[in-house]
């Protein structure tokens, strides 16, 4: 084979950097929603650099989750739901997906409640007009956008998180001293301690975003003419598998060197002046104002925003996927609404539910409580499927786990599973 040949071969296996970026980016994206951001504040405010090595630590563990949940979708054509209903009983499948969308619901209530605070602390005005404001353009954007525009939207949305790096700048950090934090802690069994680690695990590793980057590679081939499941075209299977591990490790750096962010500059500015105590991401916003000054404010509320508009849809979305693939109803971002519309139907009742909770009674930060209880009970089972879903050659067929990244799996099931345990013991 000549020297042409090689380069042009190596060209179609290996994908341009650029155009793999969809899925994975998006989905560590949407894991650094207001929620998440709340609590990596007060992770910083209380214990400073003390707990950055958990997302170091995290890192690995959701790269190949995330990486595996690609490639059930991609190689079977079918999501994480759509799998679990052909070769899993139903009461697992039912349990799995209702426990999905009530933590979902709560959270997309939290985001939008988060989003119209940080809004009000931009330019005033009432907080709830704001949260009806981003629910109903979430919920338009999503029905009525073609998902062929509405994509690359979501991957430009993933820019918003950059605010968060930026307010590095606008503090003063003791850079000589963060190696130190981050790869030789000081570890402690104080239940408080123990409580913020689980709550870092139990953020960034999300039944959601299992759901959701699954669903996007099976969306991915729907769309793309010519292409089918790994499972009926294994020649595309190298160079699906390179883009999909490319595509998820970005977006998983991407997400945790964002959440860093957010940690250390709370640690410099909150937790220095004696603020350790934070309860939603808009107060963490308002609390860096006479600290850090009014651009790293404004950046911080207005990072809040950008992010909420990236969660919002994927919440909703992997809900509505999930109970689409339940149902067997025609499910997918790509359909018109009047060929899916038991699909549109769960996203905007996700949607105006999460919209509703903040009309309510109900406080959002003991809401946001019980989601993270919800969403650790449920990433357990889920994950523990996902793995033993890899080893069965009637849904996988020639493509198992590679060996490496079947133990990386493994142990972030394992990680999830004593987590669960120790939030248990903690309450």
């Amino acid at each position: 084979m000549t020297t042409e040949q090689d380069a042009a071969q190596d060209k179609d296996v290996q994908p341009r950097f650029l155009s793999v970026l969809g899925p994975g980016l998006t989905t560590g994206a949407s894991d650094d929603d207001p929620s998440g951001i709340a609590t990596y504040s007060q992770v910083g405010a209380q214990f400073g650099y003390g707990l950055g090595w958990a997302l170091i630590l995290t890192l690995p563990l959701m790269a190949a989750i995330q990486e595996i949940s690609a490639r059930i979708g991609r190689v079977t054509g079918h999501g994480i739901a759509g799998n679990l209903r052909r070769h899993y009983p139903r009461s697992v499948l039912y349990v799995t997906v209702g426990l999905l969308c009530v933590a979902n619901t709560i959270n997309i209530g939290a985001d939008l409640g988060a989003m119209g605070a940080a809004l009000q602390l931009l330019i005033g005005g009432p907080a709830l007009f704001y949260v009806v404001l981003f629910g109903v353009a979430s919920l338009l954007a999503e029905i009525f956008i073609q998902y062929a525009r509405y994509e690359p939207i979501l991957k430009w949305m993933t820019f918003s998180l950059f605010a968060y790096v930026a307010t590095l700048f606008a503090v003063e950090i003791p850079w000589g001293r963060i190696p130190g934090y981050l790869f030789l802690p000081s570890l402690s069994f104080d239940p408080g301690y123990v409580t913020s680690v689980i709550a870092v695990l139990g953020t960034t590793i999300s039944p959601y975003l299992f759901f959701w980057q699954a669903e996007e590679e099976v969306e991915g081939v729907e769309e793309k003419d010519g292409a089918n499941p790994l499972i009926d075209d294994p020649a595309s299977a190298r160079r699906e598998f390179s883009r999909i591990r490319l595509d998820t490790i970005v977006g998983m750096v991407f997400s945790n060197v964002v959440a860093l962010a957010i940690v250390m500059t709370t640690a410099a500015t909150l937790h220095t002046h004696g603020i350790v105590n934070i309860e939603t991401s808009a107060q963490a916003a308002e609390a860096l104002r006479p600290i850090a000054g009014p651009l790293a404010f404004t950046v911080f509320a207005a990072g809040i925003i950008g992010t909420g508009l990236l969660a919002v849809p994927v919440l909703a979305g992997s809900a509505a996927y999930a109970v689409g693939e339940a149902m067997r109803w025609p499910t997918g971002l790509a359909r018109k609404p009047g060929e899916a519309k038991a699909f549109y139907g769960v996203i905007a009742f996700a949607t105006l539910v999460g919209v509703a909770m903040n009309f309510s009674s109900i406080d959002p930060i003991k809401a946001l409580f019980w989601a993270a209880v919800i969403n650790g009970i449920v990433a357990v089972p889920v994950m523990v499927i996902m793995m033993l879903m890899t080893r069965r050659r009637d849904i996988m067929g020639d493509f198992p786990l590679p060996p490496g990244l079947r133990l990386m799996g493994w142990v972030a099931t394992v990680a999830m599973v004593l987590t669960a345990i120790a939030f248990v013991l903690t309450l």
